[in-house]
């Protein structure tokens, strides 16, 4: 009951249809024209708070420098994150070695976005939604970035607005209609300095 079967799963979606490009971003008034990404290694995002509305969550799949990852899709019309980081930690770089790349925006909004999708692993918080729907046909959610679906027939929620408080999150990649920051510190240090 409620089982999913992977292959299946795995299969329909295609491995190799989300390919996840290295960390690109370019600015424009303060705004990133988003679509960004990591290919081949994670990133940690943390934010004191998040605020979104229309938010819609379902399983699915990224594939990339050879490998599979089962992921959330999680999905917010518009979304805004107080004391955001996130961290990129690449290790044994060549002459370097270890690596980390962090953005950080430390004021209250300091990250907002129109039609944030995060493609996510593990995720921690105080989680509130309003208005929730669970266990709806993830083909079938409505509420968040238009055009977002899941898997037909496969387990989705969705509400009119979600808030996640003491923010951590270990995600494949992120896309957007638009990001932006406010007073965006970029840092590239040696060694591992995530943001959590």
């Amino acid at each position: 009951m409620g089982r999913t079967r992977w292959a299946r799963f795995v299969g329909v979606l295609g491995i190799g249809t989300v390919g996840v490009g290295a960390l690109l971003f370019g600015m424009s008034q303060g705004a990133l024209a988003a679509s960004f990404a990591v290919s081949g290694t994670n990133f940690k995002v943390s934010a004191d708070s998040l605020t979104g509305q229309g938010f819609v969550q379902f399983g699915g799949v990224d594939a990339g420098a050879g490998q599979v990852h089962v992921v959330a899709v999680s999905g917010f019309k518009t979304a805004t994150l107080d004391k955001f980081c996130q961290s990129v930690y690449v290790a044994n770089m060549p002459i370097v070695g270890d690596v980390t790349l962090r953005i950080t925006a430390d004021g209250a909004g300091g990250m907002a976005a129109e039609n944030l999708v995060v493609n996510l692993t593990d995720l921690s918080g105080d989680l509130t939604l309003g208005n929730p729907e669970i266990g709806v046909d993830a083909n079938k959610v409505t509420k968040g970035p238009d055009n977002l679906r899941g898997l037909p027939g496969s387990f989705g929620l969705q509400a009119d607005s979600a808030s996640i408080t003491g923010l951590k999150q270990t995600a494949w990649a992120t896309t957007a209609q638009t990001i932006r920051f406010k007073g965006m510190n970029l840092t590239i240090r040696q060694g591992k300095q995530e943001c959590f």
